[in-house]
């Protein structure tokens, strides 16, 4: 055998064995997506157009019963517009404050790291079930909220007793969660050069023009990841509503993800429940597509000349 006839046995075994390396280390991923995310996708995909309870042993094709179903549901349509209205409110919000804090945290001062960290943890432990019974403590009818407007001499608030406001409490709570945006929109407002706001200030620009046209601009990209996401996640709110009002009073922080928990779980309707996953799934999809395609008139990319 050649040296180079050698060589290349050795190569092709050493590429095989880095291929089988990552092989095992791919493994654990590829078992725990197929079992925990696949199988479930087309077995509530199959669901979806049976009439299944849990427990039973067979479940009832009905084709589009289950679809049809959804636009007859008082309950789904008004869990559909409370969402909705939930994510079109509080995600502006939140970005916003995000922005807000991660502009004035991106300043030089003393203390900014502490600051950031102090900042972030509103996101670490903000969706967890303590908090949320804390944050019903806040608005409850003798919480911190009504203490405060007591001393200053105003009404209190029936927070959670009122369908027209128990919905807002829930919305500050996610604003109050900006830590993981405000860290992305701090490091994005690092990465845009300095000299673009020295060249502006030579020019005359100030102030709210600086934010206006470089700030924002430069910042789009980022801007366009973190409503996506959040926008998303906003659309799976869950333990809010389960925890803090139950989807009341009167189903008027009814969530759409705690609908779907109630008719699977509560009501044992597991194919209705599959149906109406899926039919949020349109949902979001579509709403992500339109964000992404209305992008190209506000994001600022690199190959663009504005």
């Amino acid at each position: 055998m050649s040296h180079k006839t050698r060589h290349t046995s050795v190569l092709s075994r050493f590429i095989n064995n880095k291929q089988i390396a990552g092989h095992i280390f791919a493994f654990p991923f590829i078992f725990g997506f197929i079992c925990f995310s696949l199988i479930p996708i087309i077995t509530s995909f199959y669901y979806a157009f049976t009439d299944y309870s849990m427990g039973s042993k067979t479940a009832v094709f009905v084709g589009t019963e289950n679809f049809l179903q959804l636009f007859h549901d008082e309950i789904f349509i008004k869990s559909l517009l409370i969402t909705l209205k939930y994510v079109f409110l509080s995600v502006p919000l939140k970005l916003a404050f995000a922005l807000l804090v991660a502009f004035m945290l991106t300043r030089n001062g003393k203390m900014i790291t502490t600051y950031r960290s102090l900042y972030y943890l509103p996101s670490l432990i903000g969706g967890s079930v303590a908090v949320s019974l804390v944050w019903k403590q806040l608005f409850a009818r003798k919480g911190l909220f009504n203490s405060a407007l007591l001393s200053m001499g105003l009404k209190t608030v029936n927070w959670f007793g009122d369908e027209k406001l128990a919905l807002y409490p829930l919305i500050f709570m996610t604003v109050w969660q900006f830590g993981s945006s405000m860290i992305i929109f701090a490091a994005g407002l690092k990465e845009i050069p300095y000299v673009y706001y020295e060249a502006a200030k030579i020019d005359g620009a100030s102030g709210w023009r600086l934010f206006r046209s470089i700030t924002l601009p430069c910042l789009s990209p980022i801007i366009l990841y973190n409503l996506v996401m959040q926008t998303i996640q906003a659309f799976m709110a869950f333990t809010q509503a389960f925890i803090i009002t139950a989807g009341g009073p009167n189903n008027g922080t009814m969530m759409y993800a705690l609908n779907v928990y109630n008719q699977a779980f509560k009501y044992n309707h597991m194919g209705y429940a599959c149906a109406m996953s899926w039919f949020m799934l349109v949902v979001m999809s579509i709403i992500t597509f339109i964000i992404f395609k209305t992008s190209k008139y506000w994001v600022l990319g690199e190959g663009s000349d504005e």
